[in-house]
């Protein structure tokens, strides 16, 4: 709405009468929006119903452009219904009561129906469902950390101890890694260490969902590049390291740090003695010599002064202190480097249903394009659902092309975004389809298999990439189907259909007692644009506190910091930012006991300035200080 519409509009309601108009009426929409809905509020749990009746008056109640009521609210002194999410139905009476008696017109409260929930009635059923889903409160803040366990913590019973007393409040296990018998090995190092330290922690498990990924791509060449360290001028500071092994049985250097690793004859191998040359022609048919420095366990430690490319093949000369030949012995064991496809904007790139290697475009002598770069998709059953025209994001976004044409096995995209210096894409990477209606079902055969030891092993699950009521209800019929015991629901929000449909999705997920969203915005800032996440983010949050629902704030909180070990500026901010959620996700890394200590931290010192969207006026040090040091000033000046 225009700002001076709005500002004009605000005066017109500046007037007692009006603003009760205005407020009568949106009561009224609130309650007829909830006869509207009677359908889907009749299959509510009776713990969730007034949760999910309040959410329905908010989505009622935002589904209006109250700016204009607001400012006439506020120029009167009045709530301007701010800070109604928990409470949205009583919010309205209140104000409208108060601007009725202020009118001297005071309507009974008994004419009109009992709203869901007051304000602390709202705040309280939160805490209840919160409580219920993610355990009691941890001392000292209210919102829970939730850690995502890596490979080692079902190997290492230390790695979930140490996690556990930095403030783990919740293990996440995600489901897309790793196999069952792992999965069990944590949970039962989770249960020692509980027992052990006496503190509470849930699990969340996380099923794999139907992600969408690149396919195979045909391996690079089989070269290894050795180079020295050279000065800003070009002269070595330091040769090129290279360990020497057996072929036959290699083995890895005991100490320090190798350059290179390259496998040969254990017979020529165990001839060498310190200080010898060995020499040798390069890829490029380049001389180059390695001098041999020091024996070692397994194998010999040799320098290189000069750059040299290798492959598997490339015959090393022993000579001798006076210059003669001896034998020579090839280079094996060098890996082919990972398959990569080099993309620019302007590019096309084919998605194939043909399960053969992607590979890079083709070219005639003369440079002229034969057929494009090509790779094929994990569900390519997805082509149906897309048409010209959409977007295709790649690799977490760094790739995005637009759709030219549609065919029963294949996707042509002309490639619109890449990173600066172009892009690489490689083997197993996310493709997201924003724009496209796909019609895959959220829970996959191996989800369901998988169901089966969660159900005995977790207290939530987590339901990736749901986009549809659909999902969530055939996700509450699998845990039915499969015993009495039933874990709390976790609605994960990454794609713009879930994000839509989200209000449905929790009215579906609420016929389970407990109910939690997560904000995973990864793949939610892939599928809305980066742009659009904090507003993205922001709008889950207020529809979870209407349904009195616990979120959790998810996906690259504190990242830097648990991957390199310093957090960057931004993202300090962002995690004091979840501390609107009821939870906060880290993600795994080498520094993640520290990630897990900040973040305590954070969250222990928002918790007196921040509850939700209202700012707790605690007495600040800030204030006391400038106080202090005026009086300091006036003693000074005396």
């Amino acid at each position: 709405m225009n700002p001076e519409r709005v500002s004009a509009r605000s005066k017109a309601l500046a007037t007692l009468p009006d603003l009760r108009r205005e407020l009568e009426q949106l009561h009224d929409a609130m309650l007829a929006f909830e006869a509207k809905h009677a359908d889907e509020l009749a299959g509510v749990m009776p713990c969730n119903r007034a949760s999910a009746l309040n959410l329905i008056h908010y989505l009622a109640m935002r589904s209006h452009d109250l700016r204009g009521l607001q400012s006439g609210l506020a120029a009167t002194g009045l709530s301007s219904l701010g800070r109604a999410e928990s409470h949205a139905l009583s919010a309205v009476e209140v104000v409208l009561d108060v601007v009725q008696r202020l009118m001297e017109a005071r309507q009974a409260s008994a004419e009109r129906a009992a709203p869901p929930c007051d304000l602390q009635g709202g705040a309280k059923l939160l805490d209840q469902h919160t409580i219920a889903l993610l355990g009691p409160e941890p001392h000292g803040r209210s919102v829970r950390v939730m850690l995502t366990m890596p490979t080692e913590a079902a190997r290492d019973y230390s790695t979930v101890r140490n996690l556990l007393e930095a403030g783990m409040d919740c293990m996440r296990i995600n489901c897309a890694h790793d196999e069952p018998a792992a999965w069990q090995r944590m949970v039962q190092h989770l249960r020692r260490a509980r027992q052990a330290s006496g503190r509470r922690c849930s699990v969340l498990m996380d099923l794999a969902g139907p992600k969408l990924r690149t396919g195979d791509v045909e391996p690079g060449p089989a070269a290894q590049k050795l180079r020295p360290q050279r000065d800003p001028f070009g002269g070595v500071t330091a040769p090129a390291v290279v360990w020497l092994t057996a072929a036959d049985a290699p083995t890895s250097p005991s100490s320090a740090a190798a350059d290179g690793v390259l496998q040969v004859d254990a017979g020529w191998l165990a001839a060498l003695q310190p200080k010898e040359k060995i020499k040798f022609h390069d890829t490029r048919g380049r001389r180059r010599v390695l001098t041999v420095v020091a024996h070692d366990r397994g194998g010999l430690w040799a320098e290189l002064r000069r750059t040299a490319y290798l492959t598997n093949g490339t015959r090393l000369v022993r000579r001798t202190a006076a210059g003669h030949r001896l034998e020579a012995a090839a280079v094996t064991g060098i890996a082919a480097a990972e398959g990569m496809i080099a993309l620019a904007p302007g590019d096309q790139l084919i998605l194939t249903r043909d399960n053969s290697p992607g590979r890079g475009p083709t070219f005639d002598s003369s440079g002229k394009l034969l057929s494009p770069a090509r790779v094929s998709c994990t569900l390519p059953q997805v082509f149906a659902d897309v048409q010209a025209g959409e977007r295709v994001c790649l690799d977490d976004g760094k790739i995005v092309g637009i759709v030219e044409s549609v065919t029963d096995s294949e996707l042509l995209l002309r490639v619109q975004h890449t990173p600066a210096r172009g892009a690489r894409l490689k083997a197993y990477k996310g493709v997201n389809l924003p724009d496209s209606g796909l019609r895959l079902p959220a829970l996959t055969p191996k989800d369901k298999q998988d169901l089966k030891f969660i159900v005995s092993h977790a207290d939530l699950v987590g339901l990736s990439f749901a986009n549809h009521e659909r999902d969530v209800l055939e996700l509450t019929d699998q845990l039915r189907s499969l015993g009495s015991s039933q874990p709390g629901v976790i609605i994960k929000v990454e794609t713009r259909r879930g994000f839509g449909r989200l209000p449905a999705m929790l009215l579906a997920a609420m016929r389970q007692a407990r109910v939690g969203v997560m904000i995973a915005r990864g793949d939610l800032a892939v599928e809305c644009g980066y742009e659009r996440l904090a507003e993205a983010q922001e709008e889950i949050l207020w529809i979870c506190e209407a349904a009195h629902c616990p979120a959790i704030w998810a996906t690259q909180v504190l990242e830097t910091l648990a991957k390199e070990g310093t957090p960057s500026r931004a993202e300090i901010t962002d995690a004091a930012m979840g501390h609107r959620a009821e939870c906060v996700m880290l993600n795994k890394g080498p520094h993640i006991a520290e990630a897990v200590r900040v973040l305590d931290d954070i969250l222990k010192r928002m918790e007196a300035h921040q509850s939700k969207k209202s700012s707790m006026l605690r007495a600040l040090r800030l204030a006391a200080d400038f106080d202090a040091c005026a009086l300091r000033l006036d003693e000074t000046r005396r």
